[in-house]
C-alpha cells in the first residue's frame, strides 16, 4: 500500500511516516519546508520528499491513500487535487487511530506545557522495564533517536496535542486517541489562531475526558484552576492529582515533590507515602514535575514506582529541551524549544542556578500565538529571569514586539534578523556566560551555525 503524506515535514505527521514505514508501507510526501529533527529523520528512513505543493507527486505516481496533515488548508494546490480528483484521504490522527492505536493500551499525555518530555519519559520507563512500548512523540527522545516507532502490544505512548485535527475536522487531535492512561500536564491559553479563549480549549478537554474508558485513569496536577474547571464538568473516569510545589508531601495519598537541589536536578518523588530520590541531567521544577506525572502514568500501566523513579536516573533528555549545543571560551549555548510565557520563564528559571555568569536570552515569536501578539502582556514578566533579552523582531509581526516588553528597559536588544541576532550575542558574550537560544522553530538555523562562529570569534 502506498500512502502519500501532505504536511510530512511536521513533528506529528513526521512520525506517522516512521509508523507507516514500519508497518511495511510505502511512504512519500510533500512540505514547504523542513529542519532537524524531522528532516534527518525522513532521511535516514529513505522517505522521498517533495518540496513544495504541486500536484505533480500525485499525478506521477497516484497513492493508495492521501494523509492530509492539519497545517494544509483549502487552496493548498496538492489538497485541491485530492479533492477534485476525488482521491481518498483521512487526516493524520484518524490514521493513526485506525491503523496503530486500535487494540492497544495508550498513554496520553496532555496539557499546554511539557507534553514532549512528559510523554518521552513514560515512553522511557515503560522500555527499561522491557515493556517495549509504541510511541509517536513532537520531538526526539535521546535514548530513542527517534520520534516513533510501532513497539509492542499492548502499550502505545502519544504525546496528545489539542491543536486542531485537519481542515476538515475542527475537533482537537486527542479526540481520535481513545487513551486508557490520561496525564493532564497543566492547561493555559494558548494557539490563538485557532481558539479564541480559554473557554474554548477546555471544551476541548471536556470531549478528550469523556474518551477515557471507566476502567483507566485520569491524572492531573492539583492547583491548575483550568484543569479543576475541565474536571467539574464531567469526569468518569478515577481520578488522581497530585502536588507539584516542592514542599513535600500533603498527605501520605497525594504524591508530591520535595526539591533537594536549587535547580531541581535532584529530588524526591513522595508516592504512596514512600520517599524516592531522583538525581538526574535534567533541570527545572516544571521537569520534576513531569517526572511525577510519568512515574505515576507509568504505574498505572504496571510498572512499580520504585522502578519507574530508577529508570529516570539515566534518562538523556529530548532534542530541543535545553540541548547544550555549543560550548567554547567559557560560553555555553543552550537550545531551547519554549515559545509560551510559561514555558519561557520556567527554562531561565532552571538554567539560572547553573549559569556562572549571566544569562542570555534569545527569543524568536514564531508560534502563530506569539506572532499575533497574544501573549505580549505575560512576555515582559516571563523574561525577567534573563540578564539580556535579543529579541529577533522581523517586520512581518503582528504586534510592535519592543513596545511590549518595553518594561525590560536596556536589557532589550532587538534585531531585525538572525544574523544581526547572532553577531549582537557573540560580541557581548564573555566567558561564563549562558546562552539559552528559544524558539518552536528553526529559528533561521541559529542553533545549528552559533557554535562554529562562537569559535571564530573567540579562538
Amino acid at each position: 500500500m502506498h500512502i502519500h503524506i501532505l504536511g510530512i515535514c511536521g513533528t506529528f505527521m513526521g512520525g506517522l511516516a516512521a509508523l507507516g514505514r514500519a508497518q511495511g508501507l510505502r511512504v512519500t510526501g510533500q512540505d514547504r519546508a523542513a529542519w532537524p529533527p524531522m528532516s534527518t529523520q525522513l532521511e535516514a528512513l529513505g522517505i522521498a520528499v517533495h518540496s513544495g505543493y504541486e500536484p505533480e507527486p500525485l499525478i506521477a505516481q497516484p497513492p493508495d491513500l492521501v494523509v492530509v496533515g492539519n497545517a494544509i488548508s483549502r487552496g493548498n494546490p496538492a489538497l485541491e487535487y485530492v479533492l477534485e480528483r476525488g482521491l481518498p484521504y483521512v487526516s493524520g490522527p484518524q490514521w493513526l487511530a485506525q491503523t496503530v492505536l486500535e487494540s492497544r493500551w495508550v498513554l496520553a499525555v496532555a496539557g499546554t506545557h511539557g507534553k514532549t518530555t512528559t510523554s518521552s519519559l513514560i515512553a522511557h520507563i515503560l522500555d527499561a522495564v522491557g515493556l517495549e512500548p509504541g510511541f509517536l512523540i513532537g520531538g526526539v527522545p535521546a535514548g530513542f533517536g527517534c520520534s516513533a516507532r510501532l513497539g509492542q502490544a499492548p502499550f502505545f505512548v502519544i504525546e496528545a496535542d489539542e491543536y486542531d485535527t485537519a481542515f476538515s475536522d475542527k475537533r482537537s487531535k486527542f479526540v481520535h486517541y481513545r487513551p486508557r492512561t490520561l496525564l493532564l500536564n497543566n492547561l493555559e491559553y494558548d494557539h490563538a489562531d485557532i481558539f479564541p479563549d480559554l473557554a474554548a480549549i477546555e471544551t476541548q478537554f471536556h470531549h478528550l475526558l469523556r474518551t477515557v474508558p471507566g476502567n483507566g485513569l485520569v491524572l492531573y496536577p492539583r492547583g491548575e484552576a483550568a484543569l479543576e474547571r475541565v474536571l467539574e464538568r464531567g469526569c468518569w473516569t478515577p481520578t488522581l492529582g497530585f502536588a507539584t510545589a516542592g514542599r513535600g508531601p500533603a498527605s501520605a495519598a497525594q504524591p508530591a515533590l520535595e526539591r533537594e537541589s536549587e535547580d531541581w536536578s535532584a529530588f524526591s518523588l513522595h508516592i504512596d507515602g514512600e520517599r524516592l530520590p531522583l538525581r538526574w541531567a535534567l533541570r527545572g521544577r516544571h521537569n520534576a514535575a513531569n517526572a511525577l506525572g510519568a512515574v505515576l502514568a507509568a504505574r498505572h500501566a504496571g510498572v512499580p514506582a520504585r522502578s519507574g523513579v530508577a529508570a529516570l536516573a539515566d534518562f538523556a533528555g529530548v532534542a530541543r529541551r535545553q540541548t547544550l549545543v555549543a560550548e567554547h571560551a567559557g560560553v555555553r549555548v543552550y537550545d531551547d524549544f519554549a515559545h509560551h510565557p510559561t514555558a519561557i520563564g520556567e527554562t531561565l528559571q532552571a538554567l539560572r542556578p547553573a549559569a556562572p555568569g549571566r544569562l542570555l536570552a534569545a527569543l524568536e515569536l514564531r508560534s502563530n500565538s506569539m506572532r499575533a501578539g497574544a501573549h505580549a502582556q505575560a512576555l515582559p514578566g516571563a523574561l525577567q529571569g534573563a540578564d539580556e533579552i535579543h529579541l529577533h523582531n522581523p517586520p512581518e509581526l503582528d504586534f510592535d514586539a519592543p513596545a511590549a516588553l518595553a518594561a525590560l528597559g536596556d536589557r532589550l536588544h532587538c534585531h531585525a534578523d538572525t544574523e544581526a541576532l547572532q553577531q549582537a550575542l557573540l560580541g557581548r558574550a564573555r566567558p561564563g556566560d549562558t546562552i539559552v537560544l528559544m524558539s518552536n522553530g528553526a529559528f533561521g538555523g541559529l542553533p545549528a551555525r552559533i557554535g562554529p562562529a562562537l569559535k571564530a570569534a573567540h579562538p
